[in-house]
């Protein structure tokens, strides 16, 4: 099947006629093909969009919202469609995409269509300068939004709603690697009523149709989420064009654990953090600590879980652990596995690639768990964005902060504890964007989100979002 991008409302070839593969993770085949859009179908991108910024910037809150609340509605009415095309791009269990991934997706077109008619500015009388000050937030124009392959429609959506609901026009770019729900997702704009040229669709690699969104002069802002890498090369590109960024990226995330935690649930939500889609979730919890009294009995019961988990075909129901997204990607994971055992840690279990009869050719790990000696060995340190998690223990709650912040990253955290004061000292301390407190992804979207130092800049979500996709323009007046 050939994908194709959405541009003006209508589904067109790349300009350039250069098309790409597109796998799918569990066998490892070849199943379509995709445009790698270059700097002319950007450009036509653009135009569309720029033309229809007047009149979708000057519609009505109540129609915006409309709109944007119909295309939750037929997506949700898609679910098993859009689910079973998520899972076969992806390699995550379809029963994963279809109790998350599309409905979360839904939930953001929902969301921020309803938020959009509440969110309200400031206005300031100067007393006995008898002046009023008020402020206006104006749609930007036409922005870029490039989303990652880990979560495809959902992060998608993440960005494409509030820029939508604020009244700015977007060029969009999805993942190479997991294209086809996005591309699906433009028949759904047209069914929903949203009109022409106001969300425009390109495919392609990073380096080609990213760069060119990147670099091009009159795209007003960019909401970005990948690696870190990529995050700090289209800051560099983007500054001196002074465009806004939101830019959220890697993390290396701390998990935790006192021996006064509820262990039965911290158990089953640690498995559930760890090895979530595949360990492909830039939130998983992938560095666990955990107090040295409660240490040993953890080991065990948590390997003895790990080692229950299934890798299995994603269509299959009994599947806990899909495919990696890429053959490349299983490369990478897998080569941090020679990386510790070269650094002498242990192997838990787990660690090597699994084939599973009749798709031999797919891109399959075994979970795997890793005890590390020293928390500043490599697999510590790095993003592995695999379904591989370290352990250690440690004896107090000052070695646990130093150890947990003492990384480049600074995404989420979470913590296992029911000493409330311990709670508020340590969520204080933690350098993360988020941190949860006896729960994982728990998620409400009228709350920030996003990461410090090398996890980003700006914040997505709730009010936040809309004031990215927004400028602020102060108005006084004198009376």
């Amino acid at each position: 099947m050939n994908i194709k991008n959405f541009i003006n409302d209508k589904y067109v070839e790349p300009i350039s006629g250069d098309w790409l593969d597109n796998y799918c993770p569990a066998n490892g085949e070849i199943y379509g093909k995709l445009p790698n859009s270059s700097k002319d179908d950007v450009e036509e991108a653009y135009k569309a969009a720029k033309e229809a910024f007047p009149l979708w910037s000057q519609t009505t809150l109540d129609e915006r919202s409309r709109i944007l609340i119909r295309i939750s509605e037929l997506l949700e009415a898609s679910l098993d469609r859009f689910a079973e095309a998520e899972s076969k791009d992806n390699g995550k269990p379809i029963s994963l995409a279809k109790s998350v991934d599309i409905p979360r997706a839904a939930s953001n077109f929902r969301f921020f269509g309803n938020a959009i008619t509440q969110f309200a500015s400031e206005s300031h009388e100067s007393v006995g300068q008898q002046a009023v000050n008020y402020t206006l937030r104006q749609p930007l124009g036409v922005v870029g939004c490039i989303s990652p392959w880990n979560l495809p429609l959902y992060l998608f959506t993440w960005k494409i709603a509030p820029a939508l609901a604020a009244g700015n026009c977007v060029v969009a770019k999805p993942s190479e690697i997991t294209p086809m729900t996005a591309y699906m997702l433009g028949e759904i704009c047209n069914e929903a009523g949203l009109p022409k040229g106001v969300l425009n669709i390109v495919h392609g690699l990073g380096k080609t149709t990213g760069q060119a969104i990147v670099e091009h002069p009159d795209i007003k802002a960019i909401s970005f989420t990948g690696g870190t890498t990529t995050g700090a090369h289209i800051a560099k590109k983007a500054a001196p064009m002074f465009k806004k960024l939101s830019l959220e990226l890697g993390g290396k995330n701390p998990n935790i654990i006192f021996k006064d935690c509820d262990y039965d649930e911290m158990l089953h939500t640690t498995l559930r953090s760890s090895f979530s889609n595949q360990g492909q979730i830039c939130l998983c919890g992938s560095r666990i600590f955990v107090e040295e009294s409660l240490y040993k009995k953890f080991k065990k019961d948590f390997v003895e879980k790990v080692k229950q988990l299934k890798v299995g075909h994603p269509s299959e129901k009994a599947t806990d652990i899909g495919a990696l997204v890429s053959k490349q990607h299983l490369e990478k994971v897998l080569s941090y596995i020679e990386i510790a055992k070269k650094e002498d840690n242990t192997i838990l279990c787990g660690g090597n690639q699994i084939i599973i009869e009749g798709y031999e050719n797919g891109y399959y790990m075994q979970p795997t768990v890793i005890e590390v000696i020293n928390d500043e060995c490599s697999i510590n340190q790095e993003e592995i964005f695999g379904p591989v998690v370290t352990i250690m223990p440690f004896k107090t709650e000052e070695e646990v902060l130093q150890m947990a912040n003492k990384v480049k990253y600074g995404l989420s955290a979470t913590l296992w504890t029911n000493d409330l004061r311990r709670t508020m000292r340590m969520t204080q301390a933690l350098q993360a964007g988020i941190v949860w407190v006896n729960t994982w992804m728990l998620r409400d979207l009228r709350t920030p989100f996003g990461g410090v130092k090398a996890s980003g800049i700006g914040r997505e979500g709730g009010f936040e979002a809309l004031r990215f996709f927004t400028e602020p323009k102060n108005i006084c007046i004198k009376y």
